[in-house]
């Protein structure tokens, strides 16, 4: 490929050499800097790539792309290309490096406060029960047929996801879903990437403040990009933004929710709880008629199952594949059953933030089954205010709570413990401190009641436990394994 055929789909000005030179490697880290590459220069928040642009030089690149005035010295054969925003040249350019791979498979993008991880894992259990190749990009991993890779990024930096694009395609996947983050929109990450589908599920205030959004409005506007880059949206007819989000869409509109007026309707809902499992049934009416039901709990998991009906039910998947498939459906570390006893209850999940945890303790609250037990910790190095919030959340929807730790960093565990005590200690809430959290797994399991809904919060996904500064293996499903092993 020579650099001219890798910038012809971005404005541009020539200062300096020619475009007809071919080119080894696209790269925006000066460490990966060889000869005939084409190095963009990216300005972050700790690091400009412009710094840097004479050892793009001394390597003999066949180009450098700039957004800022650069010295170029004599006789050297670079080009060099001036742009408006590095940042869309990057994800511009590699589309073309790679191809447009995102022309030769189908991509669905989920944008939206909470619910994404979830949905993406819904749509593709129903999709691959379809008979589908289905690959998928988001915050805990991306998968590649039998590869999983854990995540950086919930929508991975412009390169790196044309690359994974590009495997998927070579790789037979005829489907990606991927979380498509603000963070993503506003980096101009996904720049270059044809969207089959646009879904929407919710929007609260999130990820506002330094080196994230500047404001809501400006979050909502990165979030209601996905709209004018996609061919069809499936949005929530629910939630009070979808006017502000669908602001200047460019695609073909269809809607879901409890709304009369939405195209995808739930109704008829129900709560349902056996052996050790909590689920939800419900109808779903308009551009499908059917009845379905998930083994996951609450009113966020209806919402979840229901974007996911909407989108197969849209690519036209059968029904009994969608119900199948909906039926078994199981998301690593959110809201997930693990099979421990008939009498109560067990699951995993990461709710790490005192948000999070009030919508997940709220909706396990409306099952009114047995005592409702929290065992959690909060991360080192981190907002105290997180643990003393935490404490008072668990305190007040909890019946019961065990403290324990979650990833102390370089603060000391019972300082950590004595924050969230600080919190549970201004309600009525019961609690004990087990900092070890095997042991706090251990007691839980073994003092657990007939009805007893116990949640391990905040781990979810991680299969790690960070202590200064080292990663310790910790997958609470392994720890779980182990307590039962040792109390047979």
């Amino acid at each position: 490929m020579k650099v001219f055929e890798l910038v012809k789909d971005f404005e541009y000005e020539v200062i300096n050499g020619d475009l007809n030179r071919e080119i080894s490697t696209l790269v925006s880290d000066n460490r990966k800097l060889t000869k005939d590459c084409v190095f963009v220069c990216i300005e972050g928040a700790n690091f400009d790539g412009h710094s840097v642009v004479n050892d793009a030089f001394k390597c003999n690149a066949a180009a450098v792309i700039v957004m800022k005035n650069v010295e170029v010295p004599k006789d050297i054969d670079t080009a060099v290309i001036k742009v408006k925003d590095t940042r869309e040249a990057l994800a511009l350019a590699s589309a073309a490096y790679f191809s447009y791979p995102t022309k030769e498979i189908k991509v669905i993008g989920v944008t939206g406060t909470k619910g994404k991880t979830t949905t993406t894992y819904l749509i593709k259990s129903i999709l691959e029960n379809a008979g589908y190749k289905v690959g998928l990009i988001g915050t805990i991993e991306t998968i590649i047929g039998d590869e999983h890779v854990p995540s950086k990024n919930t929508t991975p930096e412009s390169y790196v996801l044309q690359e994974t694009f590009r495997k998927m395609a070579d790789n037979g996947i005829e489907v990606c879903v991927m979380e498509a983050s603000s963070q993503g929109f506003l980096m101009k990450r996904t720049l270059g990437t044809e969207f089959e589908i646009g879904i929407f599920t919710n929007l609260e205030p999130d990820h506002i403040g330094p080196n994230e959004h500047d404001s809501f409005e400006n979050y909502m506007e990165c979030k209601s990009m996905l709209f004018r880059q996609c061919k069809a949206g499936i949005l929530n007819a629910d939630d009070e933004h979808l006017e502000g989000i669908l602001k200047g869409h460019t695609c073909e509109v269809f809607t879901y929710g409890m709304s009369e007026n939405a195209d995808y309707r739930a109704s008829n809902v129900k709560l349902f709880e056996e052996k050790g499992v909590l689920g939800i049934s419900f109808s779903v009416n308009g551009r499908i008629n059917t009845d379905v039901a998930i083994d996951m709990p609450g009113k966020f998991s209806l919402y979840n199952a229901l974007t996911a009906v909407s989108v197969c039910s849209y690519l036209g998947i059968k029904e009994d594949a969608i119900k199948s498939a909906l039926k078994s459906a199981k998301v690593k570390g959110r809201i997930e059953m693990v099979p421990v006893s008939d009498d109560f209850t067990l699951m995993i999940d990461y709710a790490h933030n005192a948000m999070a945890l009030e919508s997940l303790l709220t909706t396990l609250k409306e099952y009114e089954s047995g005592r409702l037990v929290c065992v959690f910790g909060c991360g080192g190095n981190r907002a105290k205010s997180r643990r003393f919030e935490m404490g008072e959340v668990s305190g007040r929807l909890a019946d019961f709570t065990i403290i324990t730790s979650d990833n102390p960093r370089f603060e000391e565990p019972l300082d950590i413990i004595a924050d969230i005590v600080t919190g549970i200690e201004k309600t009525d809430g019961e609690y004990i401190k087990i900092p070890d959290r095997k042991e706090a797994i251990r007691y839980a399991i073994e003092n657990g009641r007939k009805g007893d809904i116990i949640v391990l919060a905040g781990k979810g996904h991680e299969d790690y436990q960070e202590i200064k500064g080292v990663k310790y293996p910790m997958d609470e499903r392994v720890l779980i394994s182990e307590v039962l092993e040792e109390l047979k």
